[in-house]
């Protein structure tokens, strides 16, 4: 059965191929030098589907004996706006191959859910 594309920005294996699991250790190899230097994994998730926004999220979750503090991701989302292994705007674009038409995009500011789990805002708009 095919799923319309607001049901399938809602399946968790379709947000897994717009942001494989292998991109936070390339992240963190391109910012550090060392992808074992990283503090979080990074992974999409939706967070709210309606007729006129998506929202997703980037969950910055905590490594096994890392510390995932403030300073490490509140500059996150200038720096995943525009950082070419994120790829929002590529992203979008698969997103829009799905059959949904993106009129605007904006990262929102990270916010602290737990000590070990920070998440950064993806507000899609819908035409």
């Amino acid at each position: 059965m095919n799923q319309t594309g607001l049901e399938k920005i809602a399946n968790q294996d379709f947000l897994d191929t717009l942001l494989p699991p292998e991109k936070s250790d390339q992240f963190f190899e391109a910012l550090y030098g060392d992808a074992s230097d990283g503090a979080y994994d990074i992974r999409l998730e939706c967070i709210c589907v309606a007729s006129d926004r998506i929202v997703l999220a980037f969950n910055l979750i905590q490594r096994p004996g890392k510390c995932l503090v403030c300073n490490l991701t509140y500059g996150l989302p200038t720096v995943f706006q525009r950082h070419p292994l994120i790829d929002i705007k590529g992203m979008v674009s698969k997103i829009e191959a799905s059959g949904l038409s993106i009129s605007s995009w904006r990262l929102g500011e990270t916010e602290e859910n737990s000590s070990s789990l920070h998440v950064i805002p993806l507000y899609l708009n819908l035409s």
